[in-house]
């Protein structure tokens, strides 16, 4: 009877132990799906980019093209792509290069109200934004509440007060 014991309770410990592991698997897998995501966009955006920058290089090297050509391209969609690529890469990669903070204070001011760290996370990941925390969502809403421009207006819930009122000092302290 002791040994049936001791085997349930192996299987019990497995069992944990195998529940746990496909835990930490699944947040892999959906980090990694996040990161697949926004690579397909940045892909998207690169290769859209690179067509109209090619386009715009074999219209400038034929010059001036017979109307019957430029309605040709117009019915197959490439002269339909606005000429503001740049932009077009540049709206992706709208937080790159910001800190967490940084970011959030851009797209809150822009929203015009608070917002929960699950949704700051996913629109500033949609921005181009890469987060390698194991728990982001947490670590946004960490960061910004020891960050003194935001207000904690519900459980993950933070509003961007006033920008003057904790503006940093240029070029280090006022004492004259």
């Amino acid at each position: 009877m002791e040994e049936l014991q001791d085997i349930v309770a192996g299987l019990d410990q497995r069992i944990k132990a195998y529940k746990t592991r496909l835990q930490e698997l699944q947040k892999k897998r959906d980090r990694l799906e996040e990161e697949i995501k926004t690579i397909k966009k940045y892909l998207e955006l690169a290769e859209t980019l690179y067509r109209v920058e090619q386009e715009k290089s074999r219209v400038a090297a034929k010059g001036a093209r017979p109307s019957g050509e430029v309605d040709r391209d117009r019915a197959r969609g490439v002269l339909d792509v606005p000429d503001q690529s740049q932009e077009i890469l540049l709206g992706r990669t709208k937080y790159f290069g910001m800190s967490v903070p940084q970011a959030a204070a851009v797209l809150l001011k822009e929203a015009g109200t608070p917002m929960h760290a699950r949704e700051l996370y996913r629109k500033l990941v949609e921005g181009g934004m890469r987060i390698r925390a194991k728990t982001p969502i947490t670590s946004i809403a960490i960061s910004l509440r020891r960050d003194k421009r935001f207000r904690k207006v519900a459980p993950n819930t933070f509003e961007f007060v006033a920008e003057a009122a904790v503006a940093p000092v240029e070029g280090g302290d006022e004492r004259g």
